[in-house]
């Protein structure tokens, strides 16, 4: 049974910036994930990839450690709202309920579940090209304006690398 994510895309959902070399999100790295998140609902973000055999861990089986870099990233985007506010990761804990393969398009979810001031907790899980439920996430998040996280904030020009907005589901221009 397919995810209720599979068709989100741009037309359906708001696009979330990615970055050029993030393990996560870049879509230069030779080595990352070049995960897409979408803002589905104002407090629920979606992410999708295809881990191919560089993110193995077992044989034919995503390495444990990649899994919690995609939860991480997907339920720290969760707080998404203006793009000027991020979550920087306090706690996660993760709860693995079944293997991921490589080489099938997953999915993961995270929605907010308490919003504070300078504090958010979200939950979330990733599923398999099937639907299955294969791992589980809680996590608590500080959130930082983007010009805390930054060094030098004239990075924050609309065309530094944390601004690219790729989308997988359409053909490049």
């Amino acid at each position: 049974m397919p995810t209720p994510y599979d068709t989100i895309n741009r037309h359906t959902a708001e696009k979330q910036y990615n970055s050029r070399m993030c393990f996560v999100c870049g879509v230069e790295n030779p080595a990352g994930l070049h995960a897409h998140f979408y803002q589905a609902e104002p407090q629920t973000c979606v992410g999708r990839f295809l881990p191919a055999a560089q993110h193995q861990g077992y044989p034919g089986r995503v390495h444990g450690g990649v899994v919690a870099a995609m939860m991480d990233e997907t339920l720290g985007r969760a707080v998404w709202g203006d793009a000027s506010t991020w979550g920087v990761t306090a706690e996660l804990t993760l709860r693995y309920k079944a293997p991921v393969p490589l080489g099938q398009m997953l999915t993961v979810v995270g929605r907010i579940t308490s919003n504070r001031r300078r504090l958010f907790t979200a939950e979330g899980e990733l599923l398999l090209a099937d639907g299955t439920v294969a791992v589980v996430a809680h996590g608590k998040f500080v959130k930082l304006d983007l010009g805390q996280i930054l060094e030098d904030e004239s990075a924050l020009d609309p065309n530094s690398e944390l601004f690219i907005i790729p989308d997988p589901n359409e053909p490049s221009p």
